[in-house]
């Protein structure tokens, strides 16, 4: 399975620096920002898994960057840990007032901030996988393991269900085939990118009477994404 990808959002080069080594020591992927408004960017293009975010950011605060995050529903569930160098109780609650996850202050030990994101990686991912997805009228239950289309039962095999899963889980996002089978079925397990081609094809069969085939949409050259805008040629 891949590596979760971190984004760091802090204006100064050298703690971005010493954390995204770190991060990289621990097995995560890294990405990396100065501002609020290349950070807003990179979250909507990239889904990381988590976001370390600076209090004290230029012309847009991290503290304001996360309230954005939060009111939005397509991104409210990244978990974000706020890194500053306020200590203050009323900072601290005010950070977690908007929805940050964690919060630790500057000077801190890597070794604390990794165990911190592991934590909160692991509730995160814990809540994840009891919540319903929902998505204009297409229902995946993962406690039921039960998906309906405007409140029918669809019926489909346990594979396409699984890419469904991804695919709910993981919006407006093309993934080659290679990542496609990464992700369902376990980078251990060796299955001919083509194969995918035809769960794809079972996917699209169940969802059609309902319309939301059109949800599941190739992507020239890469392969496919699950989108609910029109296709683009």
């Amino acid at each position: 399975m891949s590596k979760h990808t971190l984004l760091i959002v802090d204006d100064e080069p050298a703690i971005r620096e010493m954390v995204a080594v770190a991060l990289e020591m621990a097995d995560f992927d890294v990405l990396e920002a100065d501002n609020a408004q290349r950070a807003h960017e990179i979250i909507v293009d990239e889904r990381p898994a988590l976001i370390l975010l600076d209090w004290m950011l230029p012309s847009v605060s991290g503290i304001e960057l996360a309230r954005r995050l939060k009111r939005d529903e397509t991104t409210s569930e990244i978990p974000i840990i706020m890194l500053t160098a306020k200590s203050e109780e009323d900072n601290k609650i005010q950070g977690l007032d908007v929805g940050a996850d964690d919060y630790i202050t500057k000077p801190f030990s890597t070794r604390e901030l990794i165990s911190r994101i592991k934590a909160v990686l692991r509730r995160s991912s814990a809540a994840a996988a009891d919540k319903a997805i929902e998505v204009d009228g297409l229902c995946l239950d993962p406690v039921s393991h039960r998906i309906t289309a405007n409140d029918e039962p669809v019926d489909m095999g346990p594979t396409e269900y699984r890419l469904l899963e991804f695919f709910m889980s993981h919006q407006e996002r093309a993934y080659s085939r290679t990542q496609l089978l990464d992700q369902v079925w376990g980078a251990n397990v060796y299955v001919e990118d083509r194969t995918i081609d035809v769960h794809i094809r079972r996917l699209r069969k169940a969802l059609a009477p309902y319309d939301f085939d059109r949800f599941i949409q190739t992507v020239r050259g890469t392969g496919y994404r699950f989108s609910t805008k029109t296709a683009r040629a």
